[in-house]
């Protein structure tokens, strides 16, 4: 039985210093932080000083949350949802309700913004904050506190963003040193793509340039050196773009790691003067394909100059040091599995260091779902809500889908595998994604699993794979794949991969201080290239 909301809260002991409000959430790990939390926070004004936040992770049991949430006797929980969280998340409400009845539980995040009435999480919580949340949150907890009775769905209105308080100050030493810390100058999306919720945040808002570099700059004088920006647009505005890069090409220093996801064909001259300044690897762009289909593009209300696309990753690769990580989706209304691979083997020829494949999520609340009858969308049931099969591509080989984006992952995008992995499809015409997905089925009947592989294991199980391809010739295969083992600076080969028991010797990396994944991509011994291999 649901709990009414109009249950008082209780009040705090006598002499206790817990907090009247906790805000926590479930990371998906414990090295990102968690900024929307810290958003909040940030807006809470008189309430700040009575707020606790504790951040959790998806790993941990809901019931040692639960007892760590209820040692602190908090009157109000704020909780973070997410399509990554909300199944352990929901075993957690389900636990508090039952210790603690009189708990107000008030739920935010882009899980529960959408189609609430049909979420069990909700039904178990008192409130739902939807939307962006910074300023009707504390709203909501000061009328609590005052003994309101508010509706359960609080429909928050878009913040002017020069009202909002900076959350950057909240991240703290631990988080500077060891966490992924988030940033963002703007928020909305000017894209209409029906399968994002960034669609449904129009119009593009940009925080004040002149307070976010000036926190920017705290950031980094307390020692900060990986930024990673939130907005889905970056390069947008090419004046406020400009400003950003400038601001940290100033301030070049060993380590600096910025990340930014840009619109793919829009890369005016202005930012290009200033990219190429940047060392190898201190930037990197994320850069969302998508799809290479002009149907599928116009079914889903995407838009993208292919030329220009095109040219501007030819021209990242080959003229700047610039990361690039490019997001293609599996399983759009519209897309067959041939078509898909046709589109990867045309990214793929552009050369980025990574190429993210990610098979289509129902979203709550993308207009994706109009397309379920005529294209014979069947999406799971359990989040993340991933397509389970189309009209155009049946279970079993979405389910092959599923494995070639994990293993390419471990192969493609890890930096590793630089000049052995293309041997797979080294003869003339070969298609890179027809190969891949012969190798990514070769080690699903070996019993291999998509997570879990020992680094070693990785090596040998390709090496066997390369051998076993007529058109690869053994010795060439063995040096590359040993090649590729020694070039992060790793000093001796396994067993596994020797021709004979003598040990040899490895070099070393020169591109210290970037993460290790960019590091790998970036190494003096030919991970570097410019150009496609």
């Amino acid at each position: 039985m649901t709990r009414e909301s109009t249950v008082a809260l209780p009040a705090p002991e006598a002499g206790s210093d817990s907090p009247d409000i906790v805000l926590s959430t479930l990371n998906a790990r414990h090295l990102h932080a968690a900024f929307g939390l810290r958003c909040l926070l940030a807006n809470l004004g008189d309430l700040r000083p009575r707020t606790r936040m504790v951040e959790f992770d998806i790993n941990q049991r809901p019931l040692d949350i639960a007892e760590r949430i209820l040692l602190l006797r908090p009157r109000i929980l704020g909780l973070g949802v997410y399509v990554w969280n909300v199944r352990a998340s929901t075993e957690l409400v389900s636990i508090l309700r039952r210790l603690a009845p009189n708990l107000v539980i008030v739920l935010g995040g882009p899980e529960v913004s959408h189609e609430t009435a049909e979420q069990e999480i909700v039904r178990l919580a008192d409130h739902v904050a939807t939307g962006e949340a910074d300023l009707s949150f504390a709203d909501l907890c000061r009328g609590l506190l005052q003994g309101e009775r508010p509706p359960k769905v609080i429909e928050s209105v878009l913040p002017e963003l020069s009202r909002l308080a900076s959350p950057y100050e909240l991240y703290d030493a631990e988080d500077v040193a060891h966490r992924i810390v988030y940033v963002e100058a703007s928020r909305g999306c000017p894209f209409t793509c029906e399968f994002c919720l960034s669609s449904l945040d129009v119009p593009v808002r940009q925080f004040p340039l002149e307070g976010f570099l000036g926190a920017m700059d705290r950031l980094m004088e307390r020692g900060l050196r990986r930024f990673k920006f939130v907005d889905r647009t970056f390069n947008l505005h090419p004046m406020v773009s400009r400003r950003i890069l400038q601001f940290f090409l100033g301030r070049m220093t060993d380590g600096l790691f910025v990340h930014f996801e840009m619109v793919p064909d829009r890369l005016p001259e202005g930012l290009r003067e200033l990219i190429v300044q940047f060392p190898p690897g201190s930037l990197q762009f994320e850069v969302g394909i998508q799809t290479l289909d002009p149907s599928v593009e116009r079914l889903i209300g995407r838009r993208q100059d292919h030329e220009r696309l095109e040219e501007n990753l030819r021209w990242l690769r080959a003229c700047t040091g610039v990361h690039v990580h490019a997001d293609l989706i599996a399983g759009l209304p519209g897309e067959s599995m041939e078509g898909f691979g046709r589109g990867f083997d045309r990214l793929r020829g552009l050369g980025p260091q990574e190429i993210q494949v990610g098979i289509l999520k129902r979203l709550r609340g993308t207009p994706i779902t109009r397309h379920d009858a005529e294209w014979g969308m069947v999406y799971s049931p359990v989040p993340p809500y991933e397509v389970l099969r189309t009209r155009l591509i049946a279970f079993e080989d979405m389910a092959r889908l599923r494995r070639f984006a994990a293993f390419w992952d471990i192969y493609g995008n890890s930096g590793n595998f630089a000049s052995s992995l293309p041997m797979l499809w080294g003869k003339a015409g070969a298609s890179p994604f027809v190969e891949f997905m012969r190798f990514a089925d070769w080690l699903h009947a070996r019993r291999v699993n998509t997570s879990g592989i020992a680094l070693n294991r990785q090596y040998e199980l390709l090496l066997e794979r390369l051998h076993e391809v007529a058109e690869t010739d053994g010795p060439a295969a063995r040096g590359a794949v040993v090649a590729d083992y020694l070039r992060p600076g790793r000093k001796e080969i396994p067993p596994c991969l020797r021709p004979d028991p003598a040990p040899s010797k490895g070099g070393g990396n020169a591109a210290s201080g970037l993460p290790a994944r960019q590091a790998r991509h970036w190494s003096t011994k030919g991970i570097g290239s410019r150009v496609a291999g």
